[in-house]
């Protein structure tokens, strides 16, 4: 990682931190929450040996990169126009764009807006989830005992506390207890109750903590996100949360438009997404509404963390699916 390009660009009125690595067509590597660039780490050196140009930015509210204050300003059709921004900073006329959790929201709604200038996407562990009937919010289970965790973070400064009391204990949890190692076939059907926090409990109550890390998370791992979430908080990722509901109302123009650029779907097994209501058959009906998928890879044994748990298995994935896309174009 020693060659690894780090540098901040103007994109959409903001300070971008990029890692970039590699020369070639542009791929554009779009992290979720709480994560930064590194959780990319493992597919900068492969996809930029198989001959791409690969960045992986900290998104807005992330890291190094600007964190507006005002939760209007995380809206997706801000993240979308960073990301077509970031390509006017890299002197770039397309991309193909990858995310991982809210990073492939991003990236399915990039792919879908402009197809002309991201001309492929893949997306992990989220797959593209069509514009529902009303806000978000109103449709996250709750009941007399507990609330969706999308729910607990809509009140500002709430879930900042709780998160922020141990930074390094609240990261260890929430990548151990959302990866495929701390579910085991057994636990298949609990996995329904995942993301529930207890009223006047935290989103870390009941969490296991492991005695040791799982082998594809390391000390050194644990310590780059704890020194970034010490340093910036976590306000600027629980925003992306609190602006659902307007992202929701600013996407009523584009409603029914498909995903019409070439795709690839890669989830893990155990991954708690799939789990949520209705996303079995959303994924199982994925084509109707990305009609140029390829493929939907489903990882045995993985969790959320998908290209932290298995690089090996997505970079094989990806580059044979860049590898495929027409050429020059």
């Amino acid at each position: 990682m020693t060659a690894l390009l780090h540098r901040s660009v103007q994109t959409n009125g903001i300070q971008k931190h990029v890692a970039e690595l590699g020369q070639g067509p542009l791929v554009l590597l779009c992290h979720g929450f709480p994560e930064s660039w590194y959780s990319w780490r493992h597919q900068l050196e492969a996809l930029s040996a198989a001959g791409y140009r690969v960045v992986a930015p900290d998104m807005r509210g992330y890291g190094q990169t600007d964190r507006p204050s005002s939760v209007e300003r995380y809206a997706l059709l801000h993240h979308v126009a960073d990301m077509v921004g970031l390509l006017d900073a890299l002197e770039e006329t397309r991309a193909v764009i990858a995310g991982h959790d809210w990073g492939a929201v991003v990236a399915w709604q990039a792919g879908r807006l402009r197809p002309d200038r991201f001309r492929a996407v893949v997306g992990l562990s989220v797959p593209y989830v069509p514009r529902g009937s009303q806000p978000p919010t109103k449709s996250m289970p709750r009941t007399d005992k507990a609330e969706f965790y999308m729910l607990y973070f809509q009140s500002a400064g709430v879930a900042e506390v709780e998160l922020e009391r141990d930074v390094r204990h609240t990261i260890r949890c929430l990548l151990y207890s959302a990866s495929g190692d701390a579910c085991s076939d057994a636990d298949l059907a609990q996995r329904r109750a995942f993301g529930m926090v207890p009223h006047g409990a935290g989103l870390l109550t009941g969490t296991p903590v492991p005695a040791t890390l799982p082998k594809w998370l390391c000390e050194a791992d644990v310590d780059y996100y704890t020194g970034e979430f010490a340093r910036t908080g976590f306000v600027g990722g629980l925003n992306w949360y609190r602006s659902m509901d307007l992202t929701w109302e600013l996407m009523a123009p584009f409603s029914n438009l498909p995903v019409t650029v070439p795709a690839l779907y890669i989830a893990g097994e155990l991954d708690a997404v799939l789990a949520f209501r209705g996303m079995p058959q959303l994924v199982a009906n994925l084509k109707n509404f990305v009609p140029y998928l390829r493929e939907t890879v489903v990882l045995p044994g993985c969790g959320h963390w998908t290209q932290q748990e298995r690089p090996h298995e997505v970079n094989e994935a990806m580059i044979a699916f860049l590898h495929g896309l027409p050429q020059g174009t």
